[in-house]
């Protein structure tokens, strides 16, 4: 197979790109080479920016694709630019979406691919819908090869799954530093963390295949956790004790709006997952690493590199607060 990723040095795409090359995929990386991680060995960069046509057009040629995965569309615009490119050109287009786009507040579980998909509290999340809608109308009007794909909570060793608005060490720092962290909620809303390697395997499973154009999947973990259990698997990882302060998400939500977002449009409720679909189209995927093996590997990378030790000024004086405010 010949497949291009839009992207593929990102968190959830470092990992396909890898495994699309350990089985042998002729893989293309469309991207402008500034990403802090590396060119996987083996594939081929296409020099260009996707965000100016003309760029992308020149690099890519008159390649033509089995596949073609989009891993950095975020608004419907980016869609509309990408369906003029691939239009003729790939045989199968997957769209990273995201599984933040599912109802919130969540009525039912687990969560499936028929779950109605609305989000009021987050924006990222509606953005993530029109662009599905997008899609879905171009497959049905014209055929246009589309599959997606809905991530939910993706992880690699370079991020935190408790850091605020991804901001880095902060969280991990103030553990080791005996501080309390700020979790919304009492903690117990229920949650699931995917390995990026897991998902890859869910995802490269998809690559090529006629039956899943014109279908939608979400790829996660099968385990469920609390958010206390995930906050104290990362203090035990790096051998010391969590000492969590509960605050309510919605005054998060005020105090720091981005984080806000992200919190009452996801993180706040519980979610569970049925994976029937993605194993039904891919038959042998399992997520094999539990959180417990992933923590351990987010503290040896920061330990191992320092210079990823960037703390957040902004949201450790604002866990200082609200520490202050609602500690027991």
């Amino acid at each position: 197979m010949r497949v291009l990723f839009i992207g593929g040095t990102g968190i959830i795409s470092s990992a396909c790109s890898e495994l699309a090359l350990e089985r042998g995929i002729e893989l293309y990386l469309l991207c402008r080479g500034k990403s802090p991680r590396p060119i996987p060995q083996g594939a081929r960069v296409l020099n260009g920016d996707i965000r100016d046509p003309k760029s992308a057009l020149a690099a890519l040629g008159k390649l033509e694709f089995d596949a073609v995965a989009d891993f950095i569309s975020f608004v419907p615009e980016h869609i509309r630019v990408a369906r003029e490119l691939f239009a003729g050109r790939t045989r199968q287009f997957l769209f990273i979406s995201s599984a933040s786009a599912y109802k919130k507040p969540v009525d039912n579980w687990p969560l499936t691919e028929s779950t109605p998909l609305h989000n009021p509290h987050w924006q990222y999340s509606r953005n993530k819908i029109a662009c599905e809608e997008l899609l879905t109308q171009a497959y049905r009007d014209s055929g246009f090869p589309a599959t997606i794909v809905r991530p939910s909570h993706t992880y690699d060793k370079t991020l935190l799954p408790l850091d605020p608005y991804q901001c880095g060490y902060t969280v991990l720092q103030r553990m080791k530093q005996g501080k309390p962290v700020v979790l919304h909620g009492d903690g117990t809303s229920l949650w699931v963390l995917t390995h990026h390697r897991d998902f890859a395997k869910g995802f490269v499973g998809l690559l090529g295949n006629p039956k899943a154009v014109g279908e939608a999947f979400h790829i996660t973990s099968d385990e469920v956790l609390s958010w206390n259990e995930i906050i104290q698997l990362l203090a035990r990882a790096a051998g010391v004790e969590a000492r969590i302060v509960h605050v309510p998400s919605a005054v998060i939500a005020k105090e720091h709006p981005d984080w806000g977002a992200g919190l009452l449009g996801d993180k706040a409720h519980s979610v569970i997952f049925d994976n029937t679909k993605i194993k039904r189209f891919v038959p042998g995927f399992t997520c094999t690493i539990p959180f417990s093996q992933g923590a351990r590997e987010i503290v040896d990378f920061y330990e191992q590199n320092p210079t990823f030790e960037a703390i957040n000024q902004t949201v450790d004086q604002l866990m200082d607060r609200l520490v202050d405010r609602f500690a027991v």
